[in-house]
């Protein structure tokens, strides 16, 4: 696979159009035709990536023309939703509410639709983004043992990721990443995403094989599982800053 050729710049700055400021990122790439114009509800965030011979000036200016779009880009995604106490997360695919008090012991515990921990408020996010994704960590941990062991395959290495566009992946190194933000979908689309990484360390593609041998692994119906994530996926994005 030809690798892409890698931006000049990244200069982030900030855009108000209408009553809505944006974080605004723009991007130059040497082989960009035309000014093309992203939105990050996750972050609030307008990506632009500009021609290398293009001026700031005309990818604010196109992004002003774009107003409408751009307001029910932000609209059909949702609200973002802050990790602070009394908010409501999800987690396993249930809703919790964050229960914060000092007096709760500074290990975070979920139980019963809540999620409570102690310590400093200001610590919150830091505290519990670090805690979900130590327990996205451990699931998906335990998932690739089970899944390599249908396989009979030994269990390769684990990362969990924050990537934008994937949910999984497979390294030509047999290195497998899981998206952190898997630990808030229901345990069996968490699962299908690791079922479909196992997959690949067999088929590196997306052949019959491959899907034959994916319906093996995994214990579900992966159609299902693809569902929920085209539904609600972009939703997990909307959950704390990453």
């Amino acid at each position: 696979m030809r690798k892409p050729v890698p931006a000049v710049s990244d200069a982030p700055g900030r855009l108000t159009i209408g009553e809505r400021d944006y974080a605004l990122v723009i991007r130059r790439h040497a082989r960009a035709r035309n000014i093309r114009l992203r939105t990050d509800p996750s972050k609030g965030a307008l990506l632009i990536t500009l021609p290398g011979h293009a001026r700031l000036g005309e990818a604010i200016a196109f992004a002003r023309t774009q107003a409408d779009w751009i307001e029910a880009s932000f609209a059909k995604a949702g609200a973002h939703i802050a990790i602070a106490p009394d908010a409501v997360i999800p987690f396993l695919g249930t809703p919790h509410r964050i229960e914060w008090d000092a007096r709760h012991g500074r290990k975070v515990a979920a139980a019963d639709g809540a999620i409570r921990l102690g310590g400093a408020r200001d610590m919150v996010e830091p505290r519990l983004t670090r805690w979900l994704k130590s327990e996205a960590k451990r699931l998906c941990a335990a998932d690739l043992a089970d899944y390599c062991a249908r396989a009979c395959t030994p269990v390769p290495a684990l990362a969990v990721s924050n990537a934008a566009r994937r949910w999984g992946s497979c390294s030509a190194n047999g290195t497998i990443r899981i998206n952190w933000r898997l630990v808030m979908a229901p345990d069996a689309v968490r699962r299908s995403v690791v079922a479909h990484e196992v997959a690949h360390l067999r088929h590196m593609n997306h052949s019959a094989d491959f899907y034959a041998w994916l319906d093996t692994l995994f214990e579900g119906d992966r159609k299902t599982a693809d569902h929920w994530l085209k539904a609600h996926g972009r939703g997990l994005y909307l959950v704390g800053g990453g």
